[in-house]
């Protein structure tokens, strides 16, 4: 029903269009196929034998996924539809969604319109989004990652180009959103302001089942290398996993948990070769303390329906500190790309390294390769469930 209101609504947007002797329109795609590997733990205490999560450990991967836009000097229409065949040593499955659109209009100076899907995600933040209620993970770390939008109606006041204000009635989270859908109904207000050289938002979002998340973003240019960010989120979540540091007490699940705040601080330092380094440290109240995260572990290993309720219900991050480091090449460089990420929790010690490279071949075909290598033992975050995947393939880009 949503895929054929969608429909309607391109019928009905491209011959308006058309009409207009103004519009402008664009297409442009990208082809991919790839393949993956994972190494998966065989002493896993959240995944033995991999009863629980059914992890793929190879599969096969093709996807196109296309921009389309439309526009006037009043309306704007932009889609971003994807198919995906996907063969793996578990099934096959496929798909056709729309991960963005929106149909914008202009109603006055300063005052503009918007019905769609849209990734309500901002800051500069790599590694976790504190300041995004929707997008705690942004996706940054994996470049071949599609996030989804979230189904909206939105009014924004522009008066210049320093400021601007949103309303948004959030409608639903979007396509393949888990249920119940939490954001289901709920209200969003964002307030922002910048200058040459900062730049700050603030934003509010009420979901009917949760109290009010707050959150704000900001980032500062203190020289022609070095930018300084910093987001900032206050919120609480549903079904949270209790976990507490006495391993004789047992699992308990949280309705709703207390509110707790999450921050992040950054910096990027960009070399005179274009190479840029980035920095953070992120502090997660959700998360556990290497004593309860200890007990988490122990649990689970006492009998596989703990394990997978400790998997099912685990916070979105286990620790409370981590480290996140990030160095990439120039990217104006049109001949290749790489990006080099570490990841660190602090409280458990456990490590994550990734690795992205592309090499263009000529200006429609690409080869990348994704490396992520995990260090630690099975009662530790970041390789609880596996040690290492590798995913190699080519894009095409269209037209």
């Amino acid at each position: 029903m949503r895929r054929a209101s969608f429909l309607l609504l391109c019928l009905a947007v491209t011959p308006a269009c058309a009409d207009d002797s103004d519009c402008r329109t664009s297409w442009d795609g990208t082809l991919y196929g790839y393949a993956s590997n994972m190494n998966l733990r065989d002493d896993s205490v959240l995944n033995p034998d991999n009863q629980i999560a059914h992890i793929a450990q190879r599969s096969v991967v093709a996807e196109a996924r296309f921009n389309f836009k439309a526009e006037n000097e009043t309306v704007r229409f932009t889609a971003r539809p994807i198919v995906s065949v996907r063969d793996t040593n578990l099934q096959r499955s496929d798909e056709s969604y729309v991960s963005q659109w929106q149909l914008r209009v202009r109603a006055a100076e300063g005052w503009n319109v918007a019905v769609g899907r849209e990734v309500m995600n901002w800051g500069a933040a790599q590694f976790r989004s504190p300041s995004s209620p929707f997008y705690f993970d942004n996706g940054r770390g994996d470049p071949m990652r599609e996030l989804v939008g979230m189904d909206n109606i939105k009014l924004t006041w522009t008066p210049d180009m320093q400021s601007s204000a949103t309303l948004a009635r959030i409608v639903r989270s979007g396509y393949g959103a888990s249920q119940p859908d939490q954001w289901r109904d709920s209200w969003l207000v964002k307030l922002d302001q910048r200058g040459s050289e900062w730049a700050y938002g603030v934003v509010a979002v009420k979901a009917p089942e949760l109290p009010a998340f707050y959150g704000a973003n900001g980032q500062y240019t203190w020289s022609d290398t070095l930018l300084l960010y910093g987001e900032l989120g206050s919120s609480a979540q549903t079904l949270a996993l209790v976990s507490p540091d006495n391993v004789m007490l047992p699992f308990s699940l949280q309705t709703t948990s207390p509110r707790r705040t999450t921050s992040l601080a950054g910096a990027a330092y960009t070399f005179e070769n274009g190479q840029s380094f980035n920095a953070e440290y992120l502090h997660d109240s959700h998360g556990y303390s290497a004593a309860e995260e200890e007990a988490y572990f122990a649990r689970a290993a006492s009998a596989l329906p703990l394990a997978g309720m400790a998997l099912g219900y685990a916070p979105r991050l286990l620790g409370r500190d981590y480290l996140h480091l990030v160095w990439q090449s120039n990217m104006m460089e049109s001949d290749y790309y790489w990006r080099a990420m570490f990841t660190h929790n602090v409280a458990d010690g456990s490590n994550e390294l990734g690795a992205y490279c592309e090499k263009t071949l000529n200006p429609h075909l690409s080869l990348f390769t994704t490396l992520v290598f995990n260090s630690g033992s099975a009662r530790q975050e970041m390789s609880a469930l596996f040690t290492r995947s590798v995913t190699a393939g080519l894009k095409v880009a269209l037209p």
